[in-house]
């Protein structure tokens, strides 16, 4: 591998546009016939006719907000898996809880081109600190290491002292993970004086970089780091070259912006909702809408591939909001506050102070005891698989705007 993880990254454009055009074709029939989720909506499709964005733009949308009460109501894929679930080598929960399937692929969620694209090579060392427990965050990070013939440190998350320490000795030169948390590891190892400066290039995902931090952890700590965009029931949908303007659109997805809610394509330039068609056999997802905000960029990068970019993420199109790589779903926090009977009214605010994720949730609720707020944050912990703490108020005082979770972060 040279600059570029292969020949694909440099198509010409039409040539490309013909050929995932082509495996469309080929997905959509596989997808009526093997799910049967996809056997009735898209029913009344005729394959062959789907040549163009335009005719691809009139076929239905898959919302994943809706994926929670579809996997309860046909558990546990809401159908739309084509294989038996008991073939899969590995089925993952994300909170909701939403659950994903592994496949068989060696990099089934393609994210040996960020690997490559963020600097990682054949004999390098990753430190990955994604989770390797129900969520698919670790392994994805790490079929793509291994994609490119790299070596992992399966991290996870935790354990700050010990890690550090691992990476003092064993000397990794990159790290998979959030950008805040590599801050907080770098900067335990500056505590401890323990010797970090292997680390030279980092793969992060799982919230916002803002341009600050990552001035930071090049100034500071001499990491460069490049973002990729996945989700776990997509796999990667873009990533960050060196040239850092805008993100690339995987050569293994059709990428399409829309206004949000419709399934109506936006003009260039102009914000809408990221909406993905994947080529996996195991899990043939079809104009799935994520709820993530972005933008196309005109031109191709100045690094030489020549994939559709976009902005990078840009927002939500619901309240759903990721905080420390995990999503967090307004159903959630009513899941927290019908826990409580004491609760009348929940509101998870999201803040971020000193490149951190923050959580408060506010509750009006018939008590003012901290022992009971600690309860309500276990219960928080329980359900959202992240950490955050609990404010009580008296009845009224949180706003009635139908807002359940309130994203007041800035990223500069």
């Amino acid at each position: 591998m040279g600059e570029h993880y292969d020949g694909l990254e440099t198509r010409d454009p039409g040539q490309r546009e013909a050929a995932l055009f082509e495996a469309l074709r080929a997905q959509i029939t596989h997808a009526r016939a093997n799910t049967l989720y996809y056997a009735e909506a898209l029913a009344a499709v005729d394959p062959a006719a789907i040549t163009s964005r335009a005719a691809l733009s009139a076929l239905p949308v898959t919302r994943k907000s809706d994926l929670i009460a579809q996997q309860r109501d046909a558990p546990p894929f809401g159908g739309l898996l084509a294989v038996a679930a008991g073939s899969l080598p590995r089925i993952y929960q994300s909170p909701g809880p939403m659950y994903e399937p592994d496949g068989h692929d060696r990099d089934y969620w393609r994210f040996g081109r960020a690997a490559h694209a963020a600097g990682l090579r054949a004999g390098d060392i990753i430190h990955n600190t994604f989770s390797y427990h129900l969520t698919p965050a670790g392994r994805m990070v790490e079929s793509g290491a291994h994609a490119v013939g790299a070596a992992v440190i399966p991290g996870g998350v935790g354990q700050t002292e010990l890690q550090v320490r691992a990476i003092e000795h064993i000397r990794p030169r990159g790290y998979g993970g959030t950008p805040s948390f590599l801050k907080i590891l770098l900067d335990k190892g500056r505590e401890l004086g323990a010797d970090t400066s292997s680390l030279t290039l980092g793969l992060v995902s799982g919230e916002a970089l803002p341009p600050s931090l990552r001035r930071l952890l090049g100034d500071d700590y001499g990491v460069e780091v490049l973002q990729c965009y996945g989700t776990a029931d997509l796999g990667l949908i873009a990533y960050e070259s060196k040239a850092l303007e805008g993100m690339i659109a995987d050569e293994g997805v059709v990428l399409e912006i829309v206004e949000p809610g419709t399934g109506n394509l936006v003009a260039e330039g102009e914000v809408g909702e990221v909406v993905i068609t994947t080529f996996s056999k195991e899990y043939p997802l079809v104009r799935f809408a994520t709820g993530d905000l972005s933008a196309i960029l005109p031109g191709p990068s100045p690094c030489g591939r020549t994939n559709v970019r976009i902005k990078g993420w840009m927002g939500r199109a619901d309240q759903t909001a990721k905080v420390k790589g995990m999503f967090v779903h307004p159903a959630q926090i009513q899941d927290v506050a019908r826990r409580h009977p004491e609760i009348t009214k929940a509101r998870l605010v999201i803040e971020r102070t000193d490149n951190v994720d923050v959580m408060t949730l506010h509750c009006e609720a018939a008590t003012d005891d901290p022992a009971f707020a600690r309860k309500v944050a276990e219960t928080v912990h329980a359900v959202c698989k992240v950490g955050g703490s609990v404010r009580l108020v008296e009845a009224g005082r949180l706003a009635d705007d139908g807002k359940i979770i309130d994203d007041v972060r800035k990223f500069d």
